[in-house]
């Protein structure tokens, strides 16, 4: 059984789902600047609910949206929209903006060997369907108008808050008053946002030209490819207090019932023990981690090192000791690859899929991993290693050619081994491994391995 940590019940429930089929929705990044290696822990956490739940059977319809439109500066819908300030910043439209940093997270996801949903939707893809949603909250009576734009009247929804634990009606009565004195709330949210004439992204609408408000196109894109009843909604634990809670109240008015039966949210990724920040010049990027001699499996792997609800403490040592890591799993897959000794790996199984099922209890699973590697070497353990790479994710496919210099003194060495002249073994491998390489043996093979 599959358990997960849900935020809004606060306690592991079994994964809901339609008949074994998993209807996941993943907030998207915002497509105005480079993701950085914050960003890619949430994306990196997603991945992981996605391969342990096909591990376990089941089938996946996943959705995450790309924000290329709506998204303020601040989250509280206060500031410009930040694909304006891309815009103007880099003398592009936003569109400009959109595409070639939507085409830097895909590469980097790539890179990263991200399961990626089925459906990745732009905001600016389905704006008839944000007003027909906007129009229906109208008219059931929670949204209003105002000579800014179409705000959600929490007010009407008694349950707001429930989510981040908020107690809204005393945050009420002890707010400042709001500077828009057309708002029935200074904490009402906006849906659609008249645009002045100068605001480049608009689209014509029953109240006007204007562009959405942020929070509306999870809902709305959730609907479309998911309906009214999605079984995971993911995130960081920033969303929880105003972005999700926006998205529970607009939706659940919508239809008139709770649409997303499990929330999950990740923590904040940690850099030396502090926040990330550009202002600290800590916000690292994936080609940034490269340039200092790190893959992006590397950054991968270290994920797995840390739950997902606690944070994560970024350091390079804490990178070098993943790198340090992967690299001793990959040498003893390989060596297991080529093992002849047999070895029962049912228990090691049992274990890891307990690990997983546990609220995604990754540092335990890697444990496990680590454990069965150091058995006798078998292809036992090099297939159930191969089974528990579905959720891992590590390419064990070796990137770089051995030189045919090398391939020549390794066979010439296993040769010399078979006749038994033994000082001429020892002689090649130990030019073998002055060169950069290291030779594995089994009963029936050997191995070359780059150190």
């Amino acid at each position: 059984m599959v358990k997960f940590y849900n935020s809004l019940t606060r306690r592991k429930e079994e994964v809901p789902s339609h008949a074994g089929v998993v209807k996941m929705y993943s907030c998207g990044p915002t497509v105005y600047y480079y993701p950085h290696i914050g960003n890619f822990r949430a994306y990196l956490f997603m991945d992981n609910i996605r391969r342990v739940l096909k591990y376990n059977g089941y089938k996946l319809v996943g959705v995450m949206n790309i924000t290329d439109v709506g998204h303020m500066t601040s989250d509280a819908d206060e500031g410009e929209d930040k694909m304006m300030v891309a815009s103007r910043r880099e003398h592009k439209s936003p569109w400009e903006v959109a595409k070639f940093y939507t085409n830097i997270f895909m590469n980097d996801a790539k890179a990263l060997n991200i399961d990626l949903p089925e459906h990745i939707v732009p905001a600016t893809s389905v704006i008839p369907e944000m007003i027909k949603f906007v129009q229906g909250l109208i008219e059931k009576g929670y949204a209003y108008e105002t000579s800014k734009g179409i705000y959600f009247d929490i007010a009407k929804y008694p349950e707001y808050g429930k989510l981040s634990g908020m107690d809204i009606k005393e945050k009420l009565a002890g707010a400042r008053i709001d500077v828009d004195e057309e708002k029935h709330s200074p904490y009402d949210f906006v849906l659609w946002v008249k645009a002045p004439k100068e605001h480049i992204m608009q689209w014509q609408s029953p109240w006007g030209m204007g562009y959405p408000g942020w929070h509306i196109e999870c809902s709305v894109i959730g609907d479309k490819y998911l309906g009214d009843s999605i079984d995971i909604h993911t995130g960081g634990v920033d969303h929880k207090p105003v972005h999700h809670e926006n998205e529970i109240a607009q939706s659940n008015c919508f239809y008139g019932h709770q649409v997303v039966k499990m929330w999950m949210h990740l923590e904040f990724l940690q850099v030396n023990g502090g926040k990330m920040s550009k202002s600290l010049g800590n916000l690292y990027t994936l080609e940034d981690l490269k340039d200092r001699g790190y893959e992006p499996e590397v950054f991968r792997f270290f994920y797995f090192l840390a739950h997902y609800s606690k944070q994560q403490n970024f350091t390079f040592e804490a990178l070098d000791m993943a790198k340090s890591t992967l690299k001793s799993i990959k040498n003893l897959v390989a060596e297991h690859k080529i093992g002849t000794t047999n070895v029962d790996t049912s228990e090691f199984e049992k274990e890891f899929l307990e690990s997983i099922n546990d609220d995604l209890n990754m540092p335990k699973a890697i444990a496990c991993v680590l454990k069965m590697l150091k058995c006798d070497r078998s292809k036992d353990v090099y297939q159930t290693f191969l089974k528990f790479n579905q959720v891992l994710g590590i390419d064990l496919e070796e990137k770089m050619d051995i030189p045919q210099e090398i391939k020549d003194k390794a066979q010439a060495r296993w040769q010399a081994k078979k006749d038994k002249n033994f000082a001429l073994a020892d002689s090649l491998r130990d030019e073998i491994s002055k060169l950069g390489y290291d030779i594995k043996d089994a009963k029936d093979g050997y191995q070359v391995l780059k150190k």
